[in-house]
């Protein structure tokens, strides 16, 4: 029997190694540094909110022109109500109608309508927000006056269509109806591409088996696209609570707490007020908007991570399970 030793490490062949194209450098170090300046600028935008506010919560707040007496917390509470408040409300009208389209895009128009709303719906993503403000200012505001009438007349029992109804119409359910229009392209589209990424084979399996074509939405589609509707629905979310122009424009704002949707009075959101007071401010009154600011990167900061914890729990459902 004889036994062969193995050759020398020298001795063998090496591994060939690919060579690197100049092409391939480039892109590399092009996404590289793509990657580490988005990142740098992270850095440097919440380093500079942090400096910046440090002067409006060191100071007495009876020399701050902004805060006038009362302390940040009682000052941005309400900011920071009416800004979640507003996007809630824009979400809420936004989200069955952004799904619905999707569908209908996806699994129910010809092959021609879906393209041609398909477009219709990117190119609404393109109206400047000053576009929107302006029409939610002078056509929707006196459209929906009378609705809201009627609302405060017929269910004025439900606390948020009770008080005194608007003589202009300019709510927070205006400005509320305006970031739903605003946000309705960019949740109809991720939806859409969602829904046709879903497996056919789960959705030929369901028909096969007499489901009928909304059963089977049901069962294949919803199941397979849920973590991309919340992240879209988050997305969107995160577009509304920094919209500025637009709710600036349609707001009567009053800085306070109420739910109700119909009056005069209305919560403020962080972007209007620093919109409506920064031109007048001064000394440590900037200071004291900055950290707004700073409240509003965190808020933003907070949805964008709890979507992203939402889609990673879906992560491992895949067309293959």
């Amino acid at each position: 029997m004889t036994t062969t030793t193995p050759a020398p490490p020298s001795a063998r062949p090496a591994t060939p190694t690919a060579k690197r194209r100049l092409g391939d450098v480039l892109f590399s170090g092009t996404a590289l540094g793509a990657g580490v300046l988005i990142l740098g600028i992270l850095v440097a935008v919440t380093v500079f909110l942090v400096a910046q506010s440090i002067p409006a919560l060191t100071e007495d707040p009876a020399d701050n022109p902004i805060l006038k007496g009362q302390s940040f917390l009682a000052y941005v509470g309400p900011l920071v109500f009416g800004t979640i408040w507003a996007a809630f409300l824009a979400l809420l009208l936004a989200a069955p109608l952004s799904i619905g389209i999707a569908l209908f895009i996806s699994h129910y128009a010809p092959r021609r309508m879906a393209a041609l709303l398909g477009y219709v719906i990117d190119l609404l993503a393109a109206i400047p927000s000053v576009v929107f403000g302006l029409w939610g200012y002078s056509v929707l505001a006196g459209f929906v006056q009378p609705l809201y009438v009627w609302l405060n007349a017929n269910v004025g029992w439900f606390p948020l269509f009770s008080g005194d109804p608007s003589k202009t119409g300019r709510t927070i359910l205006t400005a509320a109806i305006v970031l739903a229009v605003m946000v309705i392209p960019i949740m109809t589209a991720i939806c859409r591409e969602v829904f046709l990424q879903t497996p056919k084979l789960h959705e030929e399996a369901a028909l096969a088996l007499g489901s009928t074509r909304w059963e089977m939405i049901r069962m294949a589609v919803f199941p397979f696209a849920r973590g991309g509707m919340v992240s879209a629905a988050m997305l969107a979310l995160g577009r509304a609570l920094g919209e500025t122009m637009a709710v600036t424009m349609v707001l009567s704002a009053s800085g306070v707490v109420t739910f109700e949707v119909l009056t005069s009075t209305n919560p403020t959101p962080i972007p209007a007020n620093i919109a409506l007071k920064f031109g007048e401010a001064h000394g440590t009154g900037v200071n004291a908007l900055i950290a707004t600011g700073l409240i509003l990167f965190i808020v933003t900061f907070a949805v964008n991570a709890l979507a992203r914890w939402i889609v990673s729990r879906r992560a491992e459902f895949s067309g293959a399970n």
